[in-house]
């Protein structure tokens, strides 16, 4: 049965006159954040304001197939080739201590290299290199850059709320929902609640193991998708490091994805979630998981993930150094919706003082070449 998938138009997104004042909030707050985490952190730099603490830097390849349906086979997957790749591993929290302080949500930052195109970040527009922000959860917990100003700031101060018991989680809760007093009743985050108490039971399980969403609509070409990288099923049969205890010991994630990939290549299906229905698939409301049963995942790359040691210490470097945004791509994969909108500059900014403070040069690579050098040895084939 042919499926009648949504056409993008500009005008699938809704306009917010409030957009621009709360995203400088935003902006300056993380800021401040990252400038106070030198100290805060204990780490002796500076720190993202999410994902602070990686887990490792992975040379990949990405395969584009050949073959795909029309509908498929859009903007960078129009056409079959191999790309040099690059996946950062990284905890979502705004914090770099132990794991089991941390959290299960875990992200997988996608770095293509050779892509044919203009980005649309005006600072770097011939970098021809193409991102994904993913995350381990296919929804997100904040649908608006105006509740961001108040989600931003209880993720930030969580550890004092939660040092003082049920009672700080209870005000925790509060100030969500109202969005610390901010909301009318009728207003009240309660979805973005619930989204992120969703996220308290993802369970910990090795990085291989795990399923990355854009959680945000983005552009595909013609048409409007969400996207995800999901362990081939004989990659995950080689995993023997699968469910993790984050209390056995200060770092947990970070060991098993070392001792995995210096054991076996691993692979991720990179695929394509069409958008067939604006209601119960929408742009704006992140908060919602689009159905499989309306529009499946549809394979349309490969990711390797050779055999290789990423346990020195200069692969913590490299992988500091590296830039992540959703917004490095081509306008034929266009983030869409509000809070996508707002990553872009966040996540410049985010970049810009934190390569400064760290006394980085902040410079897109364009190849595996200048990321890893000659340091260490070059990944085995599988």
């Amino acid at each position: 049965m042919t499926q009648n998938f949504v056409r993008y138009s500009p005008e699938l997104e809704h306009a917010d006159p409030h957009f621009d004042e709360a995203l400088q909030t935003v902006i300056e707050r993380t800021r401040q954040y990252i400038t106070g985490s030198v100290k805060a952190e204990g780490v002796g730099r500076a720190v993202r304001d999410a994902h602070a603490k990686g887990y490792g830097l992975v040379r990949a390849e990405v395969d584009i197939l050949g073959g795909l349906a029309p509908e498929y086979a859009q903007g960078i997957y129009a056409r079959p080739g191999q790309h040099e790749a690059l996946i950062r591993f990284s905890n979502g929290s705004p914090h770099a201590g132990a794991d089991a302080r941390l959290g299960n949500g875990v992200g997988m930052g996608l770095k293509l290299f050779g892509i044919d195109g203009q980005t649309l970040l005006e600072d770097e527009p011939d970098s021809h290199t193409f991102d994904y922000a993913l995350i381990n959860a296919p929804i997100f917990f904040c649908n608006t850059v105006e509740h961001y100003l108040f989600i931003q700031y209880l993720f930030l101060h969580a550890d004092e709320y939660f040092s003082r018991g049920k009672p700080g989680f209870h005000q925790f809760l509060h100030d969500w929902v109202t969005g610390m007093g901010t909301l009318a009743p009728e207003d009240w985050a309660w979805d973005e609640l619930a989204a992120f108490l969703s996220f308290q039971h993802l369970q910990p399980v090795n990085l291989l193991l795990s399923t990355y969403w854009t959680m945000g609509a983005v552009r595909h070409g013609e048409y409007v998708a969400k996207v995800r990288a999901a362990p081939t099923k004989e990659s995950a049969e080689k995993v023997t490091r699968r469910l993790l205890d984050r209390t056995s010991a200060q770092e947990v994630f970070h060991p098993a994805l070392v001792a995995e990939l210096q054991e076996h290549p691993c692979t991720f299906d990179l695929q394509v979630q069409l958008c067939v229905d604006l209601e119960k698939m929408p742009i704006e409301d992140v908060t919602v998981e689009w159905p499989e049963q309306l529009s499946p995942f549809v394979t349309v790359a490969r990711v390797l993930l050779p055999q290789q040691d990423i346990s020195g210490q200069e692969n913590q470097e490299q992988m500091d150094a590296v830039s992540i945004t959703p917004w490095r791509c081509t306008e034929e994969h266009r983030p869409l919706g509000n809070i996508m909108r707002a990553r872009k500059e966040v996540y410049r900014q985010s970049s810009l003082q934190r390569h400064q403070l760290n006394h980085q040069v902040r410079k897109e690579p364009k190849n595996l070449a200048e990321v890893f050098g000659v340091v260490g040895s070059p990944p085995a084939k599988p």
